[in-house]
């Protein structure tokens, strides 16, 4: 059944991903975005889409977000100034728009009647825990401003559910990765900053000895979590919180070592670039692993796309694309 729904941040990484998706599945869909870290190049080829539209504007301003819901039924909330580093060097700037954004979202949603609210969280939020794999209800302190702010929008969804019955579900994002991911730019994620490196021939930067992990998550597998967050009839799996990862770890090193094995298909001396080793980066958590049983069990969440998997498609993507 058609529904139609408001992806805010829809021109960025994942929100263009979610856009085109959902109007392959059939459904009306808007996009907000301000452009700060989106592009429109990521949403070009929807402009003409008869179920498309696009509104540019910040969720900064209530009133764009009021003017954003109005007719909407679902909320995909994507909008968000990720990047530790950045928010270590501006907190005030990625508190405004994590915080006071997400608060007026949740009053815009709540005033609309949105039947409900996905909302982007992050595996920041695990903060200091040391617990492996990382589950759902056990956290620790924040590492950093960013971590704080997508844990407080956790804290607010929470407070919305419960005072005034909007139904939020929020899904704590693990290292995504994939086509679109924007390789340029001081806070670049680390996979596409390796690719672009290497197909330069440059030494890429490992912060550390290379053996922090991460929970790798290839972007079908995200846009998988966020569509089953949205369709699912479960109560029970409404107003939580899930992992969503693909539920192994791959450290580093492992990382480049696969980068430059599946790089090197099209570019054999990519072998040969070596790997420069630099200072661990303040705020970074050591190891991230996700169980992923609780989506698993409540949305019925299956990834299809592993690192090895995930990385031959990202890879493809860049050389067609870059």
């Amino acid at each position: 059944m058609q529904k139609n729904i408001l992806v805010t941040g829809g021109a960025g990484f994942i929100g263009s991903n979610l856009c085109e998706s959902l109007l392959e599945d059939g459904h009306k869909v808007r996009c907000l975005d301000n452009f700060a870290t989106g592009h429109f190049k990521n949403i070009r080829h929807l402009m003409e889409h008869p179920d498309f539209e696009l509104i540019v504007g910040d969720i900064r301003h209530l009133d764009t977000c009021r003017k954003a819901v109005d007719g909407m039924e679902y909320v995909l909330h994507e909008a968000a100034l990720g990047s530790v580093p950045r928010s270590i060097k501006d907190p005030i700037t990625t508190n405004e728009v994590n915080v006071s954004g997400f608060l007026n979202m949740l009053v815009a949603a709540r005033d609309a009647g949105i039947k409900r609210f996905v909302y982007a969280a992050s595996s920041s939020t695990y903060g200091d825990s040391e617990n492996l794999p990382k589950v759902e209800e056990v956290i620790g302190k924040p590492l950093s401003p960013y971590a704080i702010t997508k844990y407080v929008n956790e804290l607010y969804a929470d407070v919305f559910y419960k005072t005034y019955g909007l139904n939020t579900i929020g899904l704590r994002y693990f290292n995504v990765f994939g086509r679109r991911q924007d390789p340029n730019g001081a806070y670049a994620a680390v996979i596409p900053k390796f690719v672009i490196q290497l197909m330069k021939h440059e030494s890429p930067v490992i912060n550390g000895d290379g053996t922090y992990s991460r929970d790798f998550t290839y972007i079908d597998n995200v846009i998988l979590m966020n569509k089953l967050a949205l369709e699912t009839d479960n109560p029970d799996a409404l107003n939580q919180v899930y992992n969503t990862a693909f539920g192994e770890r791959t450290d580093l090193n492992e990382l480049v070592a696969l980068l430059k094995e599946y790089l090197s298909e099209y570019d054999e001396e990519i072998r040969k670039v070596e790997v420069i080793h630099g200072p661990v980066r303040a705020g970074d958590i050591p190891h991230s692993l996700a169980s992923i049983d609780k989506a698993k069990k409540l949305l019925g969440y299956q990834p299809q796309y592993d690192i090895k998997k995930g990385l031959k498609e990202a890879v493809k993507w860049y050389f067609e694309n870059l």
